[in-house]
């Protein structure tokens, strides 16, 4: 899912050094000595203040009477439609809001949602709905709720950036493509709560994609009376999971009570949860959390020390994205040219990005469009397949530059131009990125910042030559990552477009022998290193505290990035 994103602070060591050499050396350190001890006087009746009034102040965090929780969230969702969704905040909201037929438990593993049971074989897959299953408004949700949802997102009309993930069933790629109608789809609904579904091949996997917000389901009815605004307000939103959206503030906040109707509410312990602040400053989270504001917050480089202060609980985690500088292949663009990438290649340490410039607990150097955590055969798949290793050679980038300059005919380089996020961590990264680019090979880059809504407006239209992109699996399967530049996927924001590329996709989708499908990925990974398809950054880590009356939340690799379907106050 495509998303996402902090300053380190240092201490000045001289003046003690100036200090220890002055002629009042003594009188200085007895000065010294009073001011630790005042310090420490004041650090301790702070602490014992902020424990008296502890239980009144994390009130706005959690409200103990009422089972509700206060949090905050990066970004506004540009819209909660499942069928149009493709961002990681909307993803987040939605996880919440709804449920499909089936789901991840909190140990990772596939388990019944809607569905109370499924059946998948090489030529299809049937699933059984539960009959106590309800929307928010108590009507029934049935098999008719999905395949019209499956439907709505094939429809070219909808122009769903998802739609590929439903190629599996049997002629979708056809009806999204416009050459079959609507009523060609490969799902069936012998009665309310059957649904039958073809497989256009053998999809091994499929019912692990079915957990994706896109294959969520849709009531007709509520879809066609809101007139192409679902899921624009919260009033133009019907749920099938455990919370109703009961508010939502555009840029400002949400409320999302628990949902009366929903099948496995004795599960739910929450009664609400209130997302008060939606903002992208990291300082200001922290200070939310710090003043009982919020019950979660992740943490940056800068602010470890002041949590190792306070004597939080910190945790730490993987969160399955991996985030990369993406090129735009089409024909206009100068970034086409393969040894102008490849240049770029050369001279980028991501060691340096990670570890000296963003230095973001948890995060990883990007080796591979594929993480680290996807399992291969029988262990992970970069264990079985490593990724090819960059060597990073100045003079060697500079003579790939020069046969691009000749290839490209220019005399002088030109400004490109670099699509960046407004937030904190997407300046640091796009300023790095520049001074490189500007030191080792004299290229200028012209950073176009634009707040989260339109970063992806421009991605999906191509107006970049680079940007800073990233993308988070969509399903437990190397194909959510693999299939990603694929010439027909409408994710490809750059257009490349690679035969060879395209012929592993299609191995990789219908073969049901793993070692294949795994050496169909290796094939896959070595073009985007050979071709510089990309040039992978990071793996994003995340560090993180909760409120310690707050337990059993879940961050999740597949899924909403932090799920509180599960989560319990108790003091």
């Amino acid at each position: 899912m495509s998303e996402a994103h902090l300053n380190s602070k240092a201490e000045d060591a001289d003046s003690e050094q100036n200090f220890a050499r002055s002629a009042g050396r003594q009188l200085l350190v007895f000065a010294l000595l009073a001011v630790v001890f005042l310090g420490a006087l004041m650090w301790g009746l702070q602490t014992l203040a902020s424990m008296v009034g502890s239980s009144t102040a994390s009130a706005q965090a959690i409200d103990y009477d009422n089972h509700i929780i206060t949090i905050a969230i990066r970004e506004e969702p540009p819209q909660l439609d499942s069928t149009r969704a493709t961002d990681v905040s909307s993803g987040m909201i939605l996880g919440h809001l709804m449920e499909g037929l089936l789901r991840m438990d909190l140990n990772d593993r596939l388990e019944p949602a809607i569905a109370e049971r499924w059946e998948l074989t090489s030529a299809g897959a049937k699933f059984w709905l539960r009959k106590n299953a309800r929307w928010s408004d108590g009507k029934p949700i049935t098999a008719h709720d999905f395949s019209f949802a499956w439907r709505t997102v094939l429809d070219p009309a909808t122009a769903s950036r998802y739609a590929f993930l439903l190629y599996p069933i049997k002629n979708a790629r056809a009806i999204n493509e416009g050459k079959l109608p609507l009523s060609a789809l490969g799902v069936r609904t012998p009665d309310a709560h059957t649904l039958e579904v073809d497989l256009e091949n053998p999809t091994p996997y499929f019912d692990k994609m079915v957990t994706f917000q896109t294959y969520f389901p849709l009531r007709e009815d509520f879809y066609r009376s809101t007139q192409g605004k679902y899921g624009a307000d919260a009033d133009k939103l019907l749920s099938s999971g455990p919370f109703i959206a009961t508010s939502w503030i555009h840029g400002a906040s949400m409320y999302m009570e628990k949902n009366p109707y929903y099948w496995d509410a004795e599960r739910i312990k929450l009664n609400a949860i209130n997302v008060g602040y939606i903002t992208s400053d990291p300082g200001a989270t922290l200070n939310f959390f710090k003043d009982n504001k919020i019950a979660y917050t992740t943490l940056g480089a800068e602010d470890l020390a002041e949590a190792l202060q306070q004597r939080w609980h910190i945790q730490r985690e993987q969160d399955g994205a991996v985030f990369y500088l993406e090129f735009n292949h089409r024909n206009d663009r100068l970034t086409r040219n393969k040894n102008l990438r490849k240049a770029m290649q050369l001279v980028l340490d991501m060691d340096e990005l990670v570890y000296k410039v963003t230095k973001l607990p948890g995060y990883l150097p990007g080796e591979s469009l594929f993480p680290v955590w996807l399992m291969g055969v029988n262990d992970y798949f970069r264990k079985e397949h490593p990724a090819p290793k960059v060597r990073l050679d100045v003079e060697k980038a500079q003579a790939h530059l020069q046969l691009a300059k000749q290839e490209l005919g220019l005399e002088t380089w030109p400004q490109l131009v670099l699509l960046s996020g407004d937030n904190p961590l997407s300046n640091i990264q796009s300023e790095w990125t520049q001074g490189v680019f500007k030191s080792k090979l004299g290229l200028d880059l012209k950073i176009d910042k634009q707040i989260f809504k339109q970063r992806l407006e421009k991605m999906h239209a191509g107006d970049f030559d680079m940007v800073l992109g990233g993308w988070g699996p969509d399903y437990d399967d190397p194909l959510t990552f693999g299939d990603l530049f694929a010439s027909w996927n409408i994710q490809n924001r750059g257009e490349y477009a690679n035969a060879e590329l395209d012929r592993l996709v299609a191995v990789a989708q219908t073969s049901v022998d793993q070692t294949e499908r795994m050496q169909a990925f290796a094939g896959i990974q070595q073009i985007m290193f050979d071709d510089a398809v990309i040039l992978p950054m990071y793996e994003r880590g995340v560090t993180y505290v909760v409120n310690p009356h707050l337990h059993n939340i879940k961050r999740r690799v597949i899924g909403p990035e932090v799920d509180f379907t599960s989560a319990y106050i108790q003091k």
